[in-house]
């Protein structure tokens, strides 16, 4: 989106738009410039042009960053927004095993430089013979304060409690979840690496979350779950909730601070070694048996290249979230990110995602036919994402 706004002659957006980081020149990909002006691309301009919000898009960008939830299962379903879950970039939600007769709970990363972890808790009870997702309509979304010593506080995001108020610009609950960032911000809140994805241990209810990286930290930013000025490497941290998951108190430590062998320690205080190296990651799941499973995504703009080279391709791990022991799974091919993994409920069948190989191909090699990639058809075939499917061959439990 782009929003020319201007004021004295300097851009003038309102804080949904501010905060949110929509342009005040050419939006990211310059759509609202197509020729035409069909509405589907003049709607990311969202300058003002009109005489209220029914004559112009100025409330098009409140629209995204919203959790939608789909059921592939039946074509004639409406897809449902679920707005209590706020607003911001959702890199995905991950649920806690849902357990009967107490709340659904689940966690969201923001996945932006500087942006919080949040916890959605349900009003109602999870009760298998009659949940459904209206359950995410209905209760309280948090935002995480990691304090130094090692404890956590989630704190409400509710219109009326605390700084949340009408004199604060918080009129109402919507006014929290449109500006879930800076009801965040007002809360005071632990600015995070770029939260991605959560996972949670089905054997104890841990709750692990990876933060790919920060290379606009400074020194006087560090703090105890980022602890790195200018991360390149990202990190893995971990908390388990007092009181069950619906609490508002947790204990956090720092599962593995990645990066080469001299700035990096996993879970059992040993640096990374030549099996366990590993940058950004990014994807992350467990499966059954509580191995944790680690995906990389290294920028396509710096693969192979500096402090990057000596990590290769993006590459999956498997940790034991016990002895703290990490190792490298498997590694893609050139310039591509390894994300979503899932196994056959019998674990024997694995499932992973190579996206946008050959993305390191720059715009001029790749107007000659100078492809970097051919993955996966090899040849001359232009490189395409797909699904790899990951069989032991005694067909045993994929990880074993």
């Amino acid at each position: 989106f782009t929003n020319m706004d201007t004021e004295d002659q300097k851009p003038n957006q309102p804080r949904e738009h501010a905060r949110y980081g929509v342009s005040d020149g050419m939006s990211r990909y310059g759509w609202e410039l197509a020729v035409g002006g069909a509405d589907e691309y003049i709607r990311f301009d969202a300058s003002t042009k009109g005489g209220d919000a029914t004559e112009d898009y100025r409330n098009e960008p409140n629209t995204f960053g919203w959790m939608v939830e789909i059921d592939p299962f039946d074509p004639e379903s409406t897809p449902v927004k679920r707005t209590t879950l706020g607003r911001f970039a959702h890199e995905g939600v991950v649920f806690a095993p849902g357990v009967e007769g107490e709340p659904v709970v689940c966690y969201s990363g923001d996945d932006s430089r500087f942006e919080y972890i949040y916890k959605f808790v349900s009003a109602q009870p999870f009760e298998a013979a009659t949940a459904s997702g209206d359950l995410l309509d209905d209760g309280t979304l948090y935002v995480a304060k990691f304090n130094p010593d090692g404890t956590g506080e989630w704190l409400p995001l509710v219109q009326g409690e605390g700084p949340l108020t009408a004199p604060n610009g918080f009129a109402d609950q919507a006014e929290v979840l449109v500006n879930t960032r800076l009801a965040a911000d007002a809360l005071g809140a632990t600015k995070m690496d770029r939260p991605e994805w959560g996972a949670v241990d089905p054997a104890n209810g841990d709750v692990y979350f990876t933060l790919t990286n920060n290379t606009r930290r400074t020194l006087a930013e560090v703090d105890g779950p980022n602890p790195r000025p200018d991360n390149q490497f990202g990190q893995i941290v971990r908390w388990s909730e007092e009181g069950g998951q619906g609490g508002t108190s947790f204990n956090w430590d720092l599962f593995v601070i990645a990066g080469p062998a001299i700035n990096s320690v996993n879970a059992a205080g040993e640096a990374l070694g030549e099996d366990s190296l590993f940058a950004c990651p990014d994807g992350l799941w467990f499966d059954a048996d509580s191995r944790l499973w680690i995906q990389t995504d290294i920028s396509e703009s710096v693969q192979n290249t500096g402090p990057m080279a000596e990590f290769g391709n993006n590459a999956m791990l498997c940790a034991n979230p016990v002895t703290g022991e990490i190792r490298r799974f498997l590694t893609g091919p050139i310039g591509q990110e390894i994300t979503g993994v899932v196994t056959t409920p019998d674990q024997r069948t694995m499932f992973i995602n190579v996206q946008h190989p050959g993305a390191t191909t720059t715009a001029e090699a790749f107007a000659e036919g100078d492809i970097n990639s051919h993955w996966p058809d090899g040849g001359n075939a232009l490189p395409r994402s797909s699904t790899v499917v990951i069989m032991k061959d005694d067909g045993g439990i994929v990880g074993t």
